[in-house]
C-alpha cells in the first residue's frame, strides 16, 4: 500500500529529545471553520485546515487542556464518539500500551503510520474507522507525554495524568500527521459522504446505537495494535 503523507521514520530509529515546557496553544474563541487549505490541499470541510483543527481539538479534550467555551457540532460530537473508542482501547490493551515506545513525536508518527495503513489497507473507508483514527492520536499523545515525564514521576506523582500541557509545535506535529493522513487517505470519500458537518454529524448524533456502529472499528484498531509486540 502506498504510504499517506511524507515518508515515516522507521520504528527502531532513536528517539530525539523534544523540548521542555509543554503548553497547548490558546483555543481558538469561536467553532472551527473550514481552514484554507494548504499546500494545494483540498479547502472547506473536507480540507487539511479543517480536519488539523479537529485533530488539536481532540488534544485539548483528551489532555483536558483550554477549550472554546461553545465548540462546534462536529468537535462536541467527535470529542464523544473518539473518546469512547479511546478510554475502549486503553482499558483493553493497558498492559501492551504500557511497554510501548513512544519517547518522541518521531517515534509516535511511526507508530501512528504503522498502525492506521494497516488498519486501511483492506480500502474500506467509514465515518466509525476515521474516528479511530483520533482515538490513536489520543492514545499515542498521553503516552508520549507521560514517558516524558517519567525522570520527574516522584516530584510529579500526586499530578492528574490525564491534566498535561502540550506546546504549539507539538500539537502542530502530531496534528498535522493526523490531518495528512486523513486528508489523503479519505478526502475524496468524506466529501462524497456528505462531508463532516452534514455526513459525519448525521452518522452520529441524535442516534443511540452508535456505540455498536463504532464497535467494529474499534475492534480493527485493536486488533491492528494488538499485532505491534
Amino acid at each position: 500500500m502506498s504510504p499517506a503523507g511524507g515518508p515515516s521514520p522507521a520504528l527502531g530509529s532513536g528517539p530525539r529529545a523534544l523540548r521542555s515546557g509543554l503548553r497547548l496553544p490558546p483555543p481558538p474563541g469561536k467553532e472551527l471553520r473550514p481552514g484554507p487549505g494548504r499546500g494545494g490541499r483540498m479547502a472547506g470541510c473536507e480540507g487539511f485546515g479543517y480536519v488539523q483543527g479537529l485533530a488539536q481539538d481532540y488534544l485539548r479534550h483528551v489532555l483536558r487542556g483550554p477549550r472554546p467555551a461553545r465548540p462546534g457540532r462536529v468537535s462536541r460530537l467527535l470529542r464523544d464518539v473518539a473518546s469512547a473508542v479511546q478510554q475502549d482501547a486503553e482499558r483493553t490493551l493497558q498492559p501492551f500500551l504500557d511497554g510501548l515506545d513512544v519517547a518522541s513525536v518521531e517515534a509516535a508518527r511511526a507508530v501512528f503510520l504503522t498502525v492506521v495503513r494497516e488498519e486501511f489497507e483492506d480500502g474500506v473507508v467509514n465515518w466509525g474507522r476515521l474516528v479511530t483514527v483520533f482515538a490513536l492520536e489520543g492514545i499515542l499523545t498521553k503516552k508520549l507525554l507521560r514517558e516524558r515525564r517519567a525522570p520527574n514521576r516522584d516530584r510529579d506523582q500526586d499530578q492528574d495524568p490525564d491534566g498535561q500541557d502540550l506546546d504549539e509545535d507539538t500539537s502542530e506535529e502530531i496534528s498535522h500527521f493526523v490531518a495528512e493522513f486523513i486528508t489523503s487517505q479519505a478526502g475524496d470519500w468524506i466529501r462524497q459522504n456528505g462531508g463532516w458537518e452534514h455526513g459525519f454529524v448525521q452518522k452520529f448524533e441524535a442516534r443511540p446505537g452508535w456505540p455498536a456502529f463504532l464497535g467494529a472499528a474499534a475492534k480493527v484498531l485493536l486488533c491492528v495494535l494488538g499485532q505491534l509486540h
